[in-house]
């Protein structure tokens, strides 16, 4: 049996790892519910975890480190725009490409810059984000069960996943409550209905790319700046697509979206706490607990593709009419 002070500290591993998968499950969601799709939500997050590790390590300052971050990831979202929305290129392929350019752009400007084989220089306090505890932790710890979770499940985190869990009803506000919201949700439905009413839809796409930018710099950089103390080759492995299937799980929705990112954290985090299990006779080797998540994957993928129905208009470029 798991007792309550190893829960709390699987929960808390789960917060952690699961705050890249939101921010760049989010960052997808509104790339997508513009109508496009986005493969390359790995590449912008690799690409903007090797800038803030860079920037922070040479600065000293974590959020210099995210502003470089956030930076190439706009850079990136502006090569997939340019691809997707104004030469109307094939969405997917442009995504698989930002991926393959990420991926040995970090390796070998790394090695030029710091000769490390690619990572940059382990960080120092002040270069990384350190945790914060919250109000009245440490005087509501001894409380039984209220207590142990808020002073060490809700408190001891760093600022970029307070940011990412508040990121969450901000993306429902601006989609569900907002002008802005109803004309991108539109776009990705109905993009000529939207063009009708003498609304740009070109300027929306782009400022769904550029809000997915930005998200996928804040994954990118809390992986080297919070949950790591640099960066480290490929260090995303594979968590944007890990991303888009749990996008797809969450029916692109930001509640949901939440809730399948933790749960792709949970599987992470019980893979680490207990890398082999044993149930009586049958021993469950570390390789697969360590797959899980990956596993999970596959199943969703498999399983809620057909199931989930993505925006009509997503994967498509849009062709005025004259």
């Amino acid at each position: 049996m798991i007792d309550f002070a190893t829960l709390i500290e699987i929960l808390d591993s789960t917060v952690r790892l699961g705050t890249p998968l939101l921010f760049a499950c989010l960052a997808g969601l509104f790339s997508e519910r513009a109508g496009i799709f986005d493969i390359g939500l790995e590449g912008k997050m690799l690409a903007a975890a090797f800038l803030a590790g860079a920037v922070a390590a040479v600065t000293g300052s974590a959020w210099l480190g995210t502003l470089a971050g956030i930076g190439g990831s706009l850079i990136f979202a502006a090569i997939h725009g340019f691809a997707s929305i104004t030469f109307r290129g094939n969405q997917l392929i442009s995504g698989v490409a930002l991926n393959f350019l990420a991926s040995g752009m970090t390796i070998l400007l790394g090695q030029y810059w710091f000769g490390l084989g690619g990572r940059t220089p382990a960080l120092i306090a002040g270069g990384r984000f350190e945790a914060i505890t919250l109000p009245f932790a440490d005087a509501l710890a001894p409380i039984p069960v209220i207590g142990r979770l808020y002073s060490d499940l809700l408190s001891g985190h760093s600022a970029l996943v307070y940011i990412g869990f508040a990121c969450v009803p901000a993306s429902a506000f601006l989609l569900y409550r907002t002008r802005f919201g109803l004309r991108l949700r539109a776009v990705g439905e109905n993009p000529a209905a939207v063009d009708t009413a003498g609304i740009s839809v070109t300027g929306i796409r782009y400022a769904a790319v550029a809000i997915c930018g930005v998200l996928c710099g804040l994954a990118g950089a809390y992986l080297a700046l919070g949950l790591a103390a640099g960066f480290g080759k490929e260090m995303t492995a594979g968590r944007g697509f890990i991303a888009l299937a749990a996008l797809i799980f969450a029916k692109w929705r930001p509640w949901y979206a939440l809730g399948a990112t933790m749960l792709f954290g949970f599987l992470e985090a019980v893979g680490n706490r207990f890398p082999k299990i044993e149930i009586g006779f049958i021993s469950v080797p570390s390789q697969f607990m360590q797959a899980l998540p990956y596993i999970l994957t596959v199943v969703i993928l498999a399983g809620f593709v057909g199931k989930a129905t993505p925006p009509r208009a997503g994967g498509e470029p849009y062709v005025k009419e004259r």
